[in-house]
């Protein structure tokens, strides 16, 4: 395997592995001190947003979903199109909520 191939396949892994983490940041510790810290709430906040953020945790578990099973499957489509997924979705956060979410998720 070239270096850059090697160097593509750990930064697929970190991608997918990130959104590991924000699945278990939003759908388990939203409302938990380092949910609140990373996330900037309130604790009134977060528990009113609580169902909405394990939603979108969710979302990112499918997306390090497919990149997993792209890379398991020998599927590059597959891994190419979750990417694609987390950059529109990084993008769409960036625009929606907070530009910060673009250098953090879709970077």
């Amino acid at each position: 395997m070239s270096v850059l191939a090697l160097s593509g396949l750990l930064v697929t892994l970190l991608v997918a592995a990130l959104h590991v983490y924000f699945l278990v940041l939003e759908m388990f510790l939203w409302t938990k001190p380092l949910g609140l810290k990373t996330f900037r709430n309130t604790p009134e906040k977060a528990q009113a947003t609580r169902v909405l953020a394990a939603n979108q945790g969710l979302y990112n578990g499918f997306l390090a979903a497919g990149i997993v099973a792209g890379l398991v499957l020998a599927q590059p489509v597959l891994v190419t199109f979750s990417l694609v997924c987390v950059v529109v979705a990084g993008a769409y956060g960036a625009y929606s909520v907070n530009r910060r979410i673009f250098f953090i998720q879709a970077l």
